[in-house]
């Protein structure tokens, strides 16, 4: 389901994400592809000996370094270093490399069996489990595909409508399926439909257009609703070591005005830049009511799938009311599903989930964690963000800093899920540090996080470019040009302090409740004055 280690021999193993049966309409062709039989390309070779042995060789050299730091923080900077190293270089399995790391904690004495194994009993992986098995709910009752075509029968016949309900249909499944691999797949399918049906090929406009924007678009949907892992990673360092609370509302309808524009822009890029050959689909509506009907009536697994889901997405929405966290809904609700009778996963179900990627993320939360403990965070952050006081001074500079900083350091890191685990807590220490809003400081970051412009940056991107749809060259210029136009957006209009505004003018109990750190040093500053009058005035 979750894959982040980009085996994608495995992709979306135990989602069901595909129809088991076939149906041919007149003129639309619903060939839905299953799991095993994707058109995709493995990219990254198995398990290599020699990058396993580089990484290592990075550690060892640097335990014994010369740097003047205590040997706990120094030993502490060795192990992170090997796994980080092996997660960019894929040299073996993310979740293995996080427990080598882990047990390396352990046994090398830098941290207790509890604190080197910390993640696992934080709320982040297990979080993430239950988006896991809300994505398996949501494709094997059908309600995700099912949501996907009563979209697009609502747009219309037209290319434009089409490509329009595409990339609203992948942004009402990111509530659904939060895996972005598990998006593509089940948007694919009804995309290589509408080619069929359109009559055109692969490297016609129509195709280019559809793959490379549910392409792009079912990674960045994920990091503005609190859905996939690498946006539940995020918020967990947030609260851990931020020191503050995220709220799934808050963060949903902060962002929800960058979503609006995000759809619109992204739809009117892709007619720019590969306008149609055909402006209509070939047999009208018929085809599209036909598509819909062929699903037959809502079965007794899509109205409980529906039900559960929304319970979960309404108890979200509500959190700054009654503020039960978020991941005890996402795996209570999860748990539900698995019950007899009422639930809709069965043992097999959740034998066929692929539980690697929560290990990874427990193991990432575990480095954290011992980082914070050994103070080692403390030397990470002067060398990583020591640059970026003097221009952290305003929202004005520090929202374009932070975005392009998070957008420069994605490139080399790739999977973005470890480059936020290993980034967030030492941007949260650099926060409150310098008397920044660390939540608003992280959720820029993990939007900077969105923004790709190469193919390999992302897993989903990887299995959408392997239908052969549109080239790299196609994802450099949509991938810059979204970009750009998110780092405005983020800048002009919904900069850090509006995001958070935003979602208190909606909801005023959180303006009263929370208090505002300052967001620059000019601003402690006077404070700090305003303090100090206060007090003189007193005596």
């Amino acid at each position: 389901m979750f894959v982040f280690e980009r085996r994608f021999g495995a992709l979306c193993a135990g989602c069901n994400c595909s129809l088991r049966t076939r149906r041919s309409l007149p003129g639309y062709h619903l060939r839905v592809v299953t799991a095993t039989e994707l058109p995709v390309e493995s990219r990254v070779a198995p398990a290599s000996l020699a990058k396993t042995a580089a990484a290592a060789a990075a550690a060892l050299v640097f335990w014994f370094l010369p740097l003047g730091l205590s040997p706990l923080v120094q030993h502490a900077l060795a192990i992170s270093l090997f796994m980080v190293v092996a997660w960019i270089t894929h040299a073996i399995d993310h979740a293995l490399a996080g427990f080598i790391g882990c047990y390396l904690f352990w046994a090398l004495k830098v941290a207790d069996f509890p604190l080197a194994f910390a993640g696992f009993a934080d709320s982040t992986p297990w979080f993430l489990m239950g988006a896991v098995f809300f994505g398996v709910m949501a494709t094997k009752s059908g309600l995700a595909r099912r949501l996907a075509y009563l979209v697009m029968r609502a747009v219309g016949p037209r290319y434009a409508r089409l490509l329009f309900g595409l990339i609203l249909a992948d942004f009402l499944l990111t509530f659904l399926v939060p895996s972005g691999i598990a998006r593509v797949v089940i948007m694919a399918a009804v995309a290589l439909g509408l080619m069929e049906a359109f009559g055109v090929g692969r490297t016609s406009n129509i195709a280019r257009g559809m793959f490379i924007i549910l392409t792009y678009t079912a990674t960045i949907f994920d990091k503005m609703i609190i859905a996939g892992a690498a946006s539940i990673v995020a918020r967990g360092a947030i609260e851990r070591v931020g020191g503050v609370e995220v709220l799934w509302s808050r963060w949903f309808l902060a962002y929800l005005p960058c979503d609006l524009i995000t759809i619109f822009v992204a739809w009117r890029l892709t007619l720019y830049f590969y306008p149609p050959e055909k402006p209509t689909l070939p047999g009208g509506e018929s085809v599209l009511q036909n598509a819909v009907r062929a699903l037959g009536p809502w079965s007794a697994l899509e109205k409980r799938a529906a039900l559960l889901m929304a319970t979960a997405i309404l108890l979200w929405m509500t959190d700054f009311i009654h503020h039960i966290s978020a991941p005890m809904i996402g795996l209570g609700i999860g748990l539900v599903a698995t019950l007899p009778t009422i639930g809709i996963l069965d043992t097999d179900d959740v034998k066929r989930v692929n539980y690697l990627p929560i290990f990874f993320v427990a193991s990432a939360v575990s480095m954290g964690q011992v980082l914070v403990a050994t103070k080692a965070l403390d030397v990470l952050t002067d060398a990583l963000f020591a640059w970026m006081a003097p221009f952290v001074t305003n929202v004005y500079s520090s929202t374009l800093v932070l975005y392009w900083s998070a957008f420069a350091y994605h490139i080399p890191l790739g999977d973005e899920t470890s480059m936020l685990a290993t980034s967030v807590p030492v941007l949260m220490t650099f926060a409150k540090a310098h008397q920044l809003d660390p939540l608003a400081l992280g959720m820029v970051w993990t939007f900077g996080a969105g923004a790709k412009i190469f193919v390999y940056q992302s897993a989903p991107m990887v299995v959408g470019y392997s239908y052969g749809c549109f080239t790299a060259r196609d994802m450099l210029r949509i991938g810059a040009c979204l970009t750009l136009v998110e780092s405005l957006i983020t800048h002009k209009r919904y900069r850090a302090d509006h995001l958070i505004e935003a979602y208190e003018l909606l909801v005023p109990e959180v303006r009263h409740a929370r208090q505002r750190a300052p967001h620059s040093r000019a601003e402690l500053r006077e404070a700090k004055t305003a303090k100090a009058k206060t007090r003189r005035g007193e005596r």
